[in-house]
């Protein structure tokens, strides 16, 4: 949570995803500008929605409830400076916890991943905002996240005509990308060939999400049943996901204990089986490769190594990471798209506490702060 400001929790209405939406009770924070510092302007607060990176999808792990004793709670912490740096430029922020994080239930996981529940979460907590503080808050407000989040703030770009007016720009800082290779890749152990993989639970809980919405509105859709999807080991590990944090998910006593290659009951990649075929769908439909009608800026480090600028290669394809991802989006509108890439001399993954992956937003701070108030200032 930033410094300063007036704080408050909420819990607003959203949707599921799915052309058939059911409610869904989201949480998350809205913070106002110190009013000593920054009067209300005439036009009220632009507004900053905020998409968080990858904590978990256990609830205890959503930015709202982290009391600073969990596995995600450097995670949570660490863009405190970047949010506090917007309350200074008079903007308020918004941030919600995404769909089912911070209020699941026992039946119900955060659909990680799941772009447009992220998509309506990070849109809605907007008119939430609105209607909280009517005239404090502008109608101007622009998306930002960083990597779940930078894919979550890419996606509610693009699904907000129609459903929010007023966006003026979208920023993605180390956006998470084409995660069907990233899946991949894992099962075939080139990311850490000694090391397990934390992030497939993580991804099937929110392909079963897809699955379920997809499946209301199409009877031929597979709702994936992680048994099939998970090797033997794996599935004694799958309950692990409703109360981990990603970061507990990596140690060896969990899905960190298992390489890529130990983690699947066949495939993924060669001859999936029906569910691991789904699973493969939802993971493609999570790419943000998307046709957005706002300026978009896309930050990255070549250094990271979570989100990475280019994928090491699988054998037998191609494999995409945030340069391709750029491409796809300069495809849509070249125009449209600003990127500022870092090399290895400005971010480098020794630096810490968490190396390139979350260094690279004190570094491109004052960058973006530019750009933003560009779009304010133009719109």
């Amino acid at each position: 949570m930033p410094d300063g400001g007036e704080k408050w929790l909420v819990l607003y209405r959203s949707e599921t995803a799915g052309t058939e939406p059911t409610p869904a009770a989201t949480s998350g924070i809205i913070v106002l500008p110190d009013r000593s510092k920054h009067p209300v302007p005439n036009d009220g607060y632009p507004l900053i929605s905020w998409c968080h990176g990858t904590v978990g999808v256990a609830n205890r792990v959503a930015p709202s409830r982290d009391g600073g004793n969990t596995g995600a709670s450097p995670m949570n912490a660490y863009p405190k400076k970047l949010l506090s740096r917007f309350l200074d430029e008079g903007w308020a922020v918004a941030m919600t916890d995404y769909e089912a994080l911070g209020t699941g239930t026992d039946d119900k996981l955060h659909p990680y991943m799941l772009g447009q529940s992220e998509a309506r979460a990070a849109l809605d907590i907007v008119l939430a905002a609105r209607h909280l503080f009517g005239d404090e808050i502008s109608d101007q407000f622009a998306l930002v996240g960083h990597s779940q989040g930078g894919q979550a703030a890419l996606f509610a770009a693009a699904n907000a005509p129609g459903r929010v007016e007023e966006l003026v720009a979208v920023a993605a800082i180390a956006p998470a990308n084409h995660p069907l290779d990233v899946v991949q890749a894992g099962v075939l152990n080139v990311f850490a060939p000694d090391e397990g993989y934390a992030f497939t639970p993580l991804f099937l809980a929110g392909a079963i999400g897809g699955s379920i919405a997809d499946a209301a509105t199409d009877e031929t859709i597979k709702i994936i049943d992680p048994e099939q999807v998970l090797s033997v080991e794996a599935y004694k590990l799958w309950p692990q996901v409703w109360t981990k944090s990603r970061a507990e998910l990596s140690e060896r006593t969990s899905f960190g204990g298992l390489k890529g290659n130990e983690q699947f009951l066949t495939g993924p990649r060669i001859n999936p089986n029906d569910d691991q075929a789904e699973f493969n769908r939802q993971l493609e439909k999570m790419n943000p490769d998307l046709d957005i009608s706002v300026p978009v800026r896309i930050t990255q480090a070549i250094a990271d190594q979570r989100v990475k600028y280019e994928l090491p290669t699988i054998p037998g394809r191609p494999t995409r990471g945030t340069k391709v991802l750029i491409e796809e989006l300069q495809a849509h509108d070249t125009n449209n798209i600003t990127t500022e890439i870092y090399g290895t001399d400005k971010v480098s993954d020794e630096e810490k506490p968490l190396g390139a992956h979350f260094t690279t937003i004190n570094v491109d701070t004052d960058a973006l702060i530019a750009w933003l108030t560009e779009r304010f200032v133009a719109s």
